[in-house]
């Protein structure tokens, strides 16, 4: 899966005030923490943002952000890292689809996908949220926590009226309990705004609401947060979490490898195959039906 340059902004964002992102799910307010999501190396993108929610009981909020148009794929990635981090924490997870905009949508985002054979009850379900950012009012972002104000630009706002946001964006951020927060506001501003605008636009946009010098402070930070992404995003190292995620993954679902079973696994270096069988072992009932013996033309297994 591709990096994304929002990744590193939308890290920041939720390490800044996790529990600014329960009122967008719909949960009551309670204190909350960044938890250990640790199998965001297996998959890039900003899809791992896990927060430790201390209600009681406590509960996992598991995050995935998207803004491409390969959201269809989205409700098996979270049943995947939904089963993950509910094995690695023992916890309940709530895991929320965040899309970023519009064609991010699809009509398969239902909040609930169910797997199983016909005429049977289903054998595997999953439940989650979808929070679809330019429906939110943007009255709810300009008065709620500032770890979701960078999103005020792209919620339900027209463009024309984009200005007047940055302007009580600015207003806010200029008081005194959050000029310590501004500059990581501002610069996941910058980049959000990318989403949905173009780059003269937002860079117009910044210089007349902000002024020359502090929009080309902000902007720097941009592109040092861009280069540390492209950074972050080396594949090296993420096929070899990808397969002990499916090693953990089956040997929950499908009992202990053989051998055999271990070996050809170890042949296999490519990342996004490695990705397809870590899903695919949560669907199906044996090793052997998830690497048949016989292997394709091209080198991958053949569908169980």
């Amino acid at each position: 899966m591709d990096h994304h340059p929002y990744d590193p902004t939308l890290k920041t964002l939720v390490e800044l005030s996790p529990a600014a992102w329960l009122p967008l799910a719909e949960r009551r307010p309670r204190p909350a923490t960044v938890a250990d999501a640790d199998i965001s190396t297996v998959v890039s993108g900003a899809a791992d943002k896990l927060i430790r929610v201390h209600d009681d009981p406590p509960y996992l909020l598991h995050l995935d952000f998207a803004a491409g148009h390969d959201s269809a794929a989205l409700p098996p990635r979270l049943r995947l890292y939904n089963s993950v981090f509910e094995f690695r924490h023992d916890l309940p997870v709530l895991s929320v689809a965040v899309l970023l905009r519009r064609e991010a949508d699809s009509p398969r985002l239902t909040g609930l996908l169910e797997r199983g054979l016909p005429g049977e009850l289903p054998f595997s379900s999953l439940r989650y949220k979808v929070v679809r950012v330019w429906q939110i009012p943007v009255e709810q972002l300009l008065a709620g926590d500032l770890g979701t104000l960078a999103l005020a630009p792209i919620s339900k706002v027209r463009q024309g009226d984009v200005r007047g946001v940055i302007r009580g964006m600015k207003e806010r951020l200029r008081r005194p309990n959050a000029r310590a927060q501004a500059p990581d506001v501002w610069a996941a501003t910058y980049v959000l705004l990318g989403l949905r605008y173009s780059d003269a636009f937002a860079s117009a946009l910044f210089q007349e609401v902000l002024g020359m010098e502090e929009s080309a402070t902000y902007q720097a930070i941009i592109r040092k947060g861009r280069e540390e992404g492209r950074e972050e995003g080396r594949e090296e190292g993420r096929a070899e979490g990808a397969r002990h995620l499916l090693l953990h993954l089956g040997r929950k679902h499908l009992g202990p490898p053989d051998e055999t079973i271990l070996a050809r696994l170890g042949a296999i270096t490519d990342l996004e195959q490695l990705e397809r069988l870590a899903e695919k072992a949560l669907e199906v009932r044996t090793w052997q039906n998830l690497l048949p013996s016989r292997p394709s033309k091209r080198g991958r297994p053949r569908e169980g």
